[in-house]
């Protein structure tokens, strides 16, 4: 699709850091509108969606925020699903990961009606498949992987009219890359879950281009492939402007060519920006960079070569 719609979620409720709220006029201030357009894109801002405030209370049977968090990620639901239904690609500007939950949903719904298989790709530090049981910390945010594939709370898992029995995603369609942050009871779930994780250890090894190869293969015409972008997938030192820090990420180069390789399948169909934080970045340079990677999903590339 060249079509663009830009939907700002301006909060911080799953998360255990306040400031991600800012993240969507960060991104607006950093020119994602314009350098999509100078790369022929039609882009069609439709401002932010609204949703309590962040009240910033304990946890409660394992959930920080839980009705807070189901009002806004309903509220993404349907701002994406319109989107989608009008034949535009949806960029949801971050707001915190947990809105994953109401992106996700939405893409799963419409791909279910329209046929098409869905892939995930899940770029970020953290494998964010936690449960109530197992957080230790209660925020949402580290949860969203797990309550799409059913294991959540249960009014966040019906989100899109899915329900435990039959919800959005089945592990098998995730792709997880650059992680390198997971909790002991969360690890223990993902492989119990069988996730196909890419973590920095394997993209040491192995490099970034066959990671890649792998994470992207047995897509077809018929894919819709929808990329979850957390900016703490990159290396704190080019990325500072996140909550949750995790030394070690994929380099300025790595993260580049990640991005290329997506936009190399030309399957590409909607897209998160999520964990943004202002206040810990210094002059908006993780935004800045955020625009520069998202325009390379949408082919602005450094390959001098022929192809």
């Amino acid at each position: 699709m060249r079509s663009v719609s830009l939907i700002g979620a301006p909060t911080d409720i799953g998360a255990g850091a306040r400031g991600a709220s800012m993240g969507p006029e960060a991104l607006r201030v950093a020119g994602i509108g314009p350098a999509l357009q100078a790369r022929g894109v039609d882009v069609k801002d439709c401002g932010n969606l609204s949703g309590p405030h962040n009240p910033w209370l304990p946890p409660v049977d394992g959930y920080r925020h839980l009705s807070e968090v189901v009002a806004w990620n309903q509220a993404v639901h349907d701002g994406v699903y319109a989107e989608l239904q009008a034949g535009r690609m949806p960029i949801l500007l971050g707001g915190d990961h947990c809105l994953g939950i109401g992106s996700i949903s939405a893409v799963a719904r419409h791909c279910r009606a329209a046929g098409k298989k869905l892939r995930i790709l899940w770029l970020d530090a953290h494998a964010d498949f936690n449960t109530s049981a197992l957080t230790p910390s209660g925020n949402i945010h580290g949860m969203p992987v797990a309550t799409l594939c059913g294991f959540g709370a249960p009014e966040l898992v019906r989100i899109g009219g899915f329900s435990e029995q039959s919800p959005a995603i089945s592990p098998k369609w995730v792709r997880q890359i650059g992680i390198r942050s997971v909790d002991e009871g969360e690890r223990r779930f993902v492989h119990e879950q069988e996730l196909e994780v890419f973590d920095m250890r394997y993209i040491d090894e192995q490099g970034m281009r066959q990671s890649m190869e792998l994470a992207l293969a047995t897509m077809d015409a018929n894919t819709h492939l929808h990329v979850s972008f957390d900016v703490d997938f990159l290396d704190p030192a080019i990325a500072p402007g996140v909550g949750t820090t995790v030394p070690g990420g994929p380099t300025y180069r790595e993260a580049q060519l990640c991005m290329e390789m997506i936009a190399d399948t030309g399957r590409l169909a909607s897209l998160d920006v999520m964990e943004l934080n202002p206040a810990l970045d210094e002059k908006n340079r993780t935004a800045l960079l955020a625009v520069d990677l998202i325009e390379s999903l949408f082919g602005k590339s450094t390959l001098m070569r022929k192809a």
